[in-house]
């Protein structure tokens, strides 16, 4: 675990007393490399942020700390230039501690002497780069060179397989090729750091889509009349994967069964506990359970499942029956679906009997409501984020009320199944003016004889 370093201003040489004073000079130039996703270089702005240490700019000081114990106070170090031919500034710790001292914000590389005993070593220690190791926890995100006595080139070449950028022999060191050392080190420092930004924005990526796809399946509906359509948009924070799922499948019986639901929070330990209530879901549909019976079953596995007592998911679970113009309906802390039918406005179905979300209350219960469809329909199903978005600059917020509204409007304008449900939810971004902050999603069951 790397060792905290308090935040504190940067400390000239000269005020360290561990060196002599130079004149102030510009670094190294250089740019971060491009993640190659958007989210990954999201990421690597806000890491970049926090790691100063890993940059070269025009605008900053080249520093270099030594870390050397040195009873004689000779210096072991010549004078430095940088590229442009000016001096680079020196800080001198003869250990751990200083280091940890001094190594502040401006510091872009570390040159460590492999003589310098570590912490707790003994003379029996078959490890002689310890010290080598507690700097890289100490400095986990800035170049380090590895100086070693001359000759020692297998020690210097373990020293670059632990982890520093390269190592130098002692009693060959001249100003022009410390300078490039220094120069090389910072540069290959910063060319790692982006590319393991890139390897794990990519790696995140991936993963996002595994449960994406679990969390948004193929929905089996072979051999049933009823149209299906679905829409799924994250929220503004893609680092974090949300935890809307849905999924519909028909049973032997001809029956159409259709959820949404939406685990609360986000992150990977949440949309994989959606992963898990889809999963469920869906085996205990095709095992002939419903409702109430269902929803228990469900509750039991969130419980068993969740990282945090306090999480939990809201539900809304709709069975169709084989001729299409009834269906039963439980809620379990979710807002109602909304039916449109030919020559009415489109309304909420019945959430009077609404149950607690999921995971609230042990042994509560959620009654299922049968309601009429009709012989035409559209039967959407959606997440809060589609009705929580603001409307305008204001603290006013669509609401279901603004949602039936908008969805009637766009059915007189003749939108249907796929771009009924874009329109929809590019509507509700707009009108809070940008990206939506929780994810979207929404499926529509069309039934048309």
């Amino acid at each position: 675990m790397p060792v905290p370093v308090p935040r504190q201003r940067a400390i000239p040489a000269v005020e360290s007393g561990q060196a002599q004073a130079a004149p102030a000079v510009r670094g190294l130039s250089g740019a971060s490399g491009d993640p190659g996703t958007e989210a990954p270089r999201k990421e690597a702005h806000q890491e970049e942020k926090a790691e100063k240490t890993t940059s070269t700019t025009t605008d900053t000081n080249l520093t270099l700390l030594l870390i050397e114990d040195d009873p004689g106070g000779s210096p072991i170090v010549p004078e430095l230039l940088d590229q442009s031919g000016k001096p680079i500034r020196i800080r001198t710790a003869r250990n751990l501690t200083e280091a940890a001292r001094l190594l502040t914000d401006d510091v872009h590389c570390i040159l460590l002497d492999l003589a310098l005993p570590a912490p707790g070593r003994t003379d029996d220690s078959d490890d002689e780069l310890n010290v080598l190791r507690h700097v890289l926890e100490l400095a986990p995100r800035h170049a380090v060179l590895a100086l070693t006595a001359s000759g020692d080139a297998e020690r210097g070449a373990e020293a670059v397989r632990v982890g520093a950028q390269d190592y130098l022999f002692r009693d060959e060191l001249d100003g022009r090729l410390l300078s490039r050392a220094i120069r090389y080190a910072v540069e290959r420092k910063r060319s790692d750091t982006a590319e393991r930004r890139l390897a794990e924005g990519r790696l995140r990526v991936q993963e996002n889509r595994r449960l994406e796809r679990g969390l948004l399946p193929t929905p089996l509906l072979h051999g049933s009349p009823l149209r299906f359509a679905a829409r799924y948009r994250p929220g503004r924070s893609r680092a974090l994967l949300g935890g809307d799922f849905y999924d519909v499948v028909r049973t032997p019986d001809g029956t159409v069964h259709a959820m949404i639901g939406d685990v609360c929070g986000h992150g990977p330990d949440e949309a994989a506990l959606g992963v898990e209530l889809r999963i469920a879901w869906r085996a205990l549909t095709l095992a002939g359970l419903c409702g109430d019976e269902l929803l228990n079953t469900l509750q039991q596995v969130l419980e068993h499942e969740r990282s945090d007592d306090e999480i939990f998911a809201t539900l809304c679970t709709v069975d169709i029956a084989p001729d299409g113009r009834r269906a039963g309906l439980c809620l379990a802390g979710h807002p109602a679906p909304l039916v449109a039918r030919p020559g009415r406005a489109p309304r909420l179905l019945p959430y009077d009997n609404n149950g607690p979300a999921l995971g609230l209350l042990p042994g509560a219960r959620w009654p299922r409501m049968q309601v009429e469809l009709g012989r035409e329909w559209s039967l959407m199903l959606y997440t809060d984020g589609l009705i929580e978005g603001h409307v305008g600059a204001g603290r006013e917020r669509l609401g279901q009320d603004g949602m039936v509204e908008m969805i009637s409007r766009q059915l007189s304008q003749g939108l249907r199944g796929e771009q009924l449900l874009r329109e929809a939810v590019n509507e509700v971004r707009e009108l809070n003016g940008g990206e939506l902050t929780d994810d979207v999603a929404v499926l529509l069951l069309d039934r048309v004889p």
